[in-house]
């Protein structure tokens, strides 16, 4: 390795842009059927109904794939695990363009279910790789930069589909095959850039001190996943993804309620939406700079963490008054104040595994969580569509309801789970200071 005297150096962060970029295309790819949404239920003769049946395809592949594709990319490693995950989701991505109208809605399920699949890998990886290019102080800020890029992704599709989609869904296939170029490109990147941090010719010797600073270097061995599912700090983490289906409720559903309830179509969303996920961008940063400052400040992880999940599911309230608003745009800044704290309360709670769990272990307790996020999240759109097709957009005023008050009640249960924040070791046991 080549050393720097006197610089730290930044390659960490080459990688961190990489799983910005594959994060970013991630979302794109599963936010254009939320934005196309009004356009391709008229086009197709969709009922609510059908539409939840599109979304619960994707959402049952996705939670199937993350109760083995943390594991698998903890047994194969990062750089190949990343790989597998956006080339299955990039070739089922492309697939919807193939679909014809008389089999939409069982093509569609069909699509989204290959894209579930192969997108259920990429926070695991996501995650994994901040675990290992950073340390714990610096892992929430890192987070959130990534994270941030699932806005960027949902900001993109609605400018991207508007400007080449008609309202009466003329060219619809396009934006489904531009993905599959992007992805393409994204692997080209990855293999040419990514390797562990202690077997990488550009990391400086600094650096990885660096890195290792406050946590050891991962070995070889893998803990299977089944042993994580006994400890109760796997299912703290599981209940803060309960609220992922609040964020899959503004993706998928968001376009919907701003069309039925303000009249706006496909080729003038995306303002609202920019307006929406700059603000959630904004969360993903701030939230990741709040806990990491509080540390270093001296707070212990257990109080930055909690504390900033508190404050975040405080700002979140005011959602639940979304629908009885009559102005389009305090209903879409609302809406964005929801989206703001959702992804600052998102970042810190995906640093609550690494916080606990060796590096061994992390992919695959991100994986189960996230697999409890999505059952949460199917549940909640089965619900929905069968609401909005017989009562209407009653539906939407639950939804945000929900939306607004879940957040302050998960936090009480994860903290019941998890009081102290003990980190465990190689064997999953508490480590004893």
């Amino acid at each position: 390795m080549t050393d720097q005297p006197g610089k730290i150096g930044n390659y960490r962060y080459r990688i961190l842009a990489l799983v910005f970029m594959a994060t970013t295309i991630n979302y794109f790819d599963r936010s254009i059927i939320g934005v196309m949404a009004p356009t391709l239920q008229k086009l197709f003769d969709w009922s609510n109904k059908d539409y939840a049946a599109i979304t619960v395809s994707f959402k049952v592949a996705y939670g199937i794939g993350l109760l083995f594709m943390g594991g698998l990319i903890d047994k194969l490693g990062t750089k190949i695990g990343y790989t597998i995950s956006i080339a299955i989701w990039s070739i089922f991505g492309m697939l919807h363009a193939a679909i014809r109208p008389a089999f939409s809605l069982i093509g569609f399920m069909a699509a989204r279910f290959g894209l579930g699949i192969g997108e259920s890998g990429n926070f695991p990886a996501a995650i994994k790789t901040v675990a290992e290019w950073f340390p714990k102080r610096d892992r929430a800020f890192a987070t959130g930069i990534f994270d941030a890029s699932t806005s960027v992704g949902a900001i993109l599709a609605p400018f991207i589909v508007g400007a080449i989609v008609t309202v009466e869904g003329h060219n619809w296939q396009i934006p489904f095959l531009f993905t599959g170029a992007l992805s393409a490109l994204w692997v080209f990147l990855w293999w040419r850039t990514y390797n562990k941090p202690e077997l990488h010719p550009k990391v400086t010797k600094t650096e990885l001190a660096y890195i290792n600073s406050d946590s050891e270097p991962e070995t070889a061995e893998r803990i299977p996943w089944v042993k994580t599912i006994p400890r109760r700090e796997t299912w703290a983490f599981a209940l803060t993804t309960v609220t992922d289906a609040v964020w899959w409720f503004y993706l998928f559903w968001g376009a919907k309620f701003l069309f039925e309830q303000f009249g706006v179509d496909i080729n003038n969303v995306g303002l609202p939406f920019l307006v929406i996920f700059i603000m959630a961008d904004a969360g993903s940063l701030i939230g990741g700079l709040a806990s990491g400052a509080l540390i270093r400040k001296g707070w212990s992880i257990n109080k930055a963490r909690k504390i900033t999940l508190l404050v975040n599911a405080i700002i979140i309230l005011p959602v639940s008054l979304v629908p009885i608003i009559a102005s389009k745009w305090l209903a879409v800044f609302i809406i964005g104040i929801g989206a703001f704290g959702h992804q600052s309360w998102s970042i810190n709670s995906y640093t609550l595994v690494p916080d606990v769990f060796p590096k061994k272990a992390t992919a695959s307790v991100i994986g189960i969580g996230k697999m409890v996020g999505v059952v949460v999240s199917i549940v909640a759109d089965l619900a929905l569509g069968s609401v909005l097709d017989k009562a209407g957009n009653s539906g939407y005023f639950w939804a945000f309801v929900i939306a607004g008050f879940s957040y302050l009640a998960i936090l009480g249960f994860v903290h019941m789970l998890m009081p102290k924040m003990t980190p465990l070791d190689d064997n999953l046991e508490y480590i004893k200071k």
